[in-house]
């Protein structure tokens, strides 16, 4: 038979600065919620970002799957129901409201220890409850804040509670922003998490100091999970491809996902996007003190070589390992107080200096990884306030790791190669949609 195909009629949207193409979307469905279009819009702008857009309508047919059609036992089946809590919501309200006549239901939800979770209600959270025709509670599903879904279902005159991770969804969600203050101000701007915004800052890096190298103008996108439970977000997850516009270059990275459940970006064309070093030892920091051949020493008052670079933070701020290495040395060391000393792979070495404390893993001989926290800033040795001092050592020479080119990190193997491509190339085409609509935050399927 031939399926039946229905005709929807839509508008498509054409820029007057440029003209907005459909990329292809490989084995996934997805739909674009546009300002003026359905009523329905979801945005994460930018301010004065978005071009004018023009409606125009034309005709978009699409092959519907037939709906599957299952047969039920009447006799069995109860009736759902679902409402969302509501401010000064008690748990007898909201199942008053559902249509709950079971006192029994409602003592047990009171006294058993396991249907605590019911009374963590938080606003606009949903609460499903499944009755019979006379109002006795047969089941009810509520998910918890951590992500646990709670079931309560009745056998006979008997009322059991378990809890369960919740299935989760993923959607991907995409969005892009200007800088106009701040990395966090553009993506709030955007309406990107802030765990999104971290892991961006991550993935590039080693190409982009953050608090040094971000200038006004410069613009961002990202394609990111966001998990669903019931239809309900309950958090990001990763990134999935990012684009950063920076002092007029563009750098990419798409995720990759190995057998084993490793994880790392690399570039379309599959090199590694991480270099084997993070341009800084601190995610937001201020550097008070640059690569120097003579500096005037602030506690010596004579001028000497400073062979590395001083971050002021806050006493406790996380320092992290620059690159994957073995610890050397950790302990004090006369004038630089506690120090880290790191040994990466080759002629490489990293030092950490005028730390607090280190982190517990941290003793001479131990692994650690690009990224992973090792110490925490202090001001121990000759210090005159709180800040990191961290040198970057080719052999024994000291060079400046605000400016030396930075190795790069392993390329993806080439028996992966075929498998990212296929992989990346639906993210990359939603990169360009996201940046085409210039400040629309779209939602759809993904894998």
């Amino acid at each position: 038979m031939t399926p039946h195909k229905q005709r929807i009629l839509t508008q498509s949207v054409r820029s007057t600065a440029a003209r907005v193409t459909r990329p292809p979307v490989l084995g996934q469905w997805f739909s674009v919620a546009l300002f003026g279009m359905c009523g329905v819009a979801a945005f994460g702008l930018v301010a004065n970002t978005a071009p004018e857009l023009v409606p125009t309508p034309s005709m978009v047919v699409l092959d519907l799957p037939r709906p599957i059609v299952s047969v039920v036992d009447a006799n069995a089946a109860g009736y759902w129901r679902e409402d969302r809590i509501r401010r000064g919501d008690t748990i007898g309200r909201v199942l008053a409201r559902l249509g709950v006549d079971d006192p029994a239901a409602l003592e047990f939800l009171r006294t058993d220890l396991s249907a605590r979770a019911l009374y963590q209600l938080r606003p606009g959270k949903p609460l499903s409850v499944e009755t019979d025709d006379d109002g006795q509670l047969l089941t009810l599903r509520f998910v918890t804040g951590d992500g646990q879904r709670l079931s309560i279902v009745r056998d006979g005159e008997r009322l059991a509670a378990s809890t369960a991770p919740a299935p989760a969804e993923i959607r991907w969600k995409m969005a892009t922003g200007e800088i106009r203050t701040s990395l966090f101000g553009a993506a709030d701007a955007a309406g990107l998490p802030d765990a999104v915004t971290l892991q961006m800052a991550d993935v590039f890096a080693g190409d982009i100091d953050f608090y040094l190298d971000l200038r006004r103008g410069d613009r961002f996108t990202v394609v990111y999970e966001m998990r669903y439970v019931d239809g309900e977000p309950i958090g990001p997850g990763r990134i999935v491809a990012a684009e950063f516009e920076n002092r007029g270059r563009s750098i990419r990275a798409f995720l990759w996902r190995d057998d084993d459940g490793g994880e790392d970006y690399y570039t379309a064309d599959g090199a590694p996007s991480r270099k084997a070093f993070l341009r800084s030892p601190m995610e937001f920091s201020r550097v008070t003190s640059g690569f120097s051949g003579a500096r005037l020493h602030p506690i010596l008052q004579t001028w000497r070589a400073h062979k590395g670079v001083d971050y002021a933070a806050p006493s406790g701020t996380p320092v992290r390992a620059t690159g994957n290495a073995k610890v050397s040395f950790a302990g004090k060391q006369g004038g630089y107080g506690n120090v880290i000393e790191l040994q990466h792979r080759g002629a490489h070495s990293t030092l950490y200096a005028h730390l607090s404390r280190f982190a517990p893993q941290v003793k001479p001989g131990a692994r650690v990884a690009q990224g992973e926290v090792i110490g925490y800033v202090g001001q121990t040795g000759w210090a005159t306030g709180p800040h990191l001092h961290y040198e970057f050592r080719v052999g024994n020479d000291q060079r400046n790791p605000l400016t030396v080119a930075l190795p790069s990190g392993e390329p993806l193997a080439p028996a992966h190669q075929l498998a990212f491509a296929a992989r990346a190339a639906p993210a990359a085409a939603q990169l360009v949609l996201a940046r085409e609509l210039a400040g629309a935050l779209v939602a759809f399927g993904g894998d």
